[in-house]
Parts: C-alpha cells; sequence; structure tokens
C-alpha cells in the first residue's frame, strides 16, 4: 500500500506487540517509527515528530505514563496526540488512564478496528501528502 504521509511512534517492549501493531499499522500505509523504552519514545518524538505515539504503559526502565507527563509538559510536543495501549480494560481504568495526560486508549489484545480507527480519528487532516 502506498504511504499515507502519517508517521506513527510505537513505544512497546513486547517484541510479538510491537510486531502486531506494525504489521497493522504498516498495512495501512502509516509510516513506523520504534521504541523500547520511555526515555527513547521521548528522544523520538524530539526527532522524528511524529503525527501519533502509541504508548504501552508498562515499559522498562520509565513507564509510559511518566514518558507521556514529560512530552505533554513541553510546549514543543503537547499537540501530539498520545494513545495508551494497555491492558487494563475497565472503564475507571480507562478514565485513570486519560487524566493523566492521554489523549485515548486502545485496550490489549488489541482490536484491528478499534486501534485504526483511534489512529484515524486523531491523525484526521495529518497527512503530508496531497493526494
Amino acid at each position: 500500500m502506498e504511504k499515507n504521509g502519517i508517521k506513527v511512534l510505537i513505544v512497546e517492549d513486547n517484541a510479538m506487540n510491537m510486531m502486531l501493531l506494525r504489521d497493522i499499522l504498516s498495512i495501512q500505509g502509516y509510516e513506523i517509527i520504534e521504541a523500547l523504552t520511555g526515555a527513547e519514545g521521548i528522544r523520538l518524538v524530539a526527532e522524528q515528530s511524529p503525527d501519533i505515539v502509541l504508548m504501552d504503559l508498562h515499559l522498562p526502565g520509565m513507564d509510559g505514563i511518566t514518558a507521556t507527563r514529560i512530552l505533554k509538559a513541553d510546549e514543543r510536543f503537547r499537540g501530539i496526540p498520545v494513545l495508551a495501549i494497555t491492558a487494563s480494560a475497565s472503564s475507571t481504568d480507562i478514565e485513570e488512564i486519560l487524566c493523566r495526560g492521554f489523549d485515548g486508549c486502545v485496550t490489549k489484545p488489541i482490536d484491528m478496528e478499534i486501534l485504526l480507527g483511534e489512529v484515524r480519528r486523531f491523525t484526521a487532516g495529518a497527512s503530508k501528502d496531497s493526494h
């Protein structure tokens, strides 16, 4: 599929989850950037300017909540949507996640249609191509 000009940063330390997210999104034409830790994710946001970040909550070293708080505290990155990727699926858990600065949440196991719907919703109009 042709690239759609939208960069997605996936911050995920589990190889199987990373592969699944990468495969689902790359088939749809998204450019994928990968990070294994929260600190690496922050660095790549600064270097690559992704259109959206998919952030696992449980990461080695700095967790996804802390990494998101750091990103959202920086005015340069505040406008980049950050979606939590989590196995915590209760409505109370999701409400807590949104209160911590995340723009949205996708629960594990990953539902392809929900994932794509959320990525599209938060990147509408972000395409750099002029088709």
